[in-house]
């Protein structure tokens, strides 16, 4: 099993969210995040004081799934969220040992 993190601008997620769950992945956790990479700083001036502005509003994504599935929902992420542009985000994924559902104790697979 793999988890999928992605940590993409927000104006992405209802369509993100959308063409997963036209795949049937509908298992996800979302996030608001502050981050940056390599955008640059922006000035802005609040009560009159410049600030400078190094953290932008994101959006982290996480999605547990089964090592067969990751390529495509990788690709799905990409294609979905891809603009170009500096700040478009990120993907992580990592190995997933175990996954256990609370409410039954199933266990691997079943679980998801």
């Amino acid at each position: 099993m793999k988890k999928i993190e992605a940590v993409i601008r927000p104006t992405s997620l209802e369509v993100l969210k959308k063409a997963l769950n036209e795949m049937e992945v509908r298992g996800m956790t979302v996030y608001n995040v502050m981050g940056r990479g390599l955008q640059k700083d922006i000035k802005q001036y609040y009560r009159g004081q410049e600030v400078e502005v190094d953290l932008f509003p994101k959006v982290k994504v996480e999605i547990v799934c089964r090592d067969h599935w990751k390529d495509r929902i990788v690709e799905k992420i990409i294609k979905v969220c891809q603009t170009g542009q500096i700040g478009d985000g990120k993907i992580f994924v990592y190995p997933v040992e175990d996954i256990i559902r609370i409410s039954t104790g199933e266990r691997g697979d079943s679980a998801l």
